[in-house]
């Protein structure tokens, strides 16, 4: 009778875990909703300013619709939103793109990193967020009241 007690204590803690760790996940999902303007890209040898002096790039993500869309400081982009947890893949989202002759090389970029990325954090008061390759933070947005 004991061992059957000690299973079933075992066998529920292990689906409340479960439980808890897939809201915490929907939650995580959930704040990325709204737009996001890049403050910060890891990579070019020029200033943020210099790569983005007119217009800096911003994303936008639409949950119920599943979708990702933005501007990259000169086309507008959209695609399909692959989100799982903290894992997001920009590369098979399907991105399409407006066609506008752009100055510099901000654009390039811009879309290049994105294409690296594979997973996000969101900071504790979700205000910022970082797209990371790995282990390294290439990308960083804040939010905007969008």
């Amino acid at each position: 009778m004991k061992k059957y007690f000690l299973v079933l204590t075992v066998a529920f803690l292990a689906f409340a875990g479960c439980k808890s760790n897939q809201s915490a996940m929907k939650k995580n999902a959930a704040t990325l909703e709204g737009t996001w303007q890049l403050n910060y890209i890891s990579g070019p040898r020029i200033a943020f300013n210099g790569l983005y002096p007119d217009k800096k790039p911003t994303i936008s993500f639409d949950l119920k619709e599943n979708k990702v869309s933005g501007n990259n400081s000169c086309n507008q982009y959209f695609g399909t939103l692959k989100v799982d947890g903290n894992k997001i893949n920009f590369k098979d989202a399907k991105m399409g793109m407006t066609m506008m002759a752009c100055p510099g090389n901000g654009e390039q970029t811009y879309m290049k990193t994105l294409e690296q990325i594979d997973s996000y954090s969101i900071s504790d008061d979700g205000k910022t967020l970082n797209f990371i390759m790995g282990d390294i933070a290439l990308m960083r947005f804040e939010k905007t009241n969008n």
